[in-house]
């Protein structure tokens, strides 16, 4: 497992975005939710990679009926 190395950040940020994001993301602090924040954009970021490698690589097949009472 990788360990983290903390840096002490001298940052210039919106203060109205930073309240949207910690009452979005239910934060106690403003760098637990710059934290969250990271961590979130870097699993999508995780995701799109996996979606990528598995490109055209499987069937998409409909498990559940389109909604009209048809199985």
């Amino acid at each position: 497992m990788k360990t983290s190395t903390l840096r002490h950040k001298h940052l210039r940020l919106d203060q109205t975005k930073l309240d949207r994001l910690r009452s979005a993301l239910g934060s106690r602090s403003e760098t637990e939710a710059i934290e969250r924040a990271i961590d979130f954009l870097l699993a999508e970021e995780e995701i799109k990679k996996l979606l990528r490698e598995i490109k055209g690589k499987g069937r998409i097949r409909r498990v559940f009926a389109n909604g009209k009472g048809h199985h």
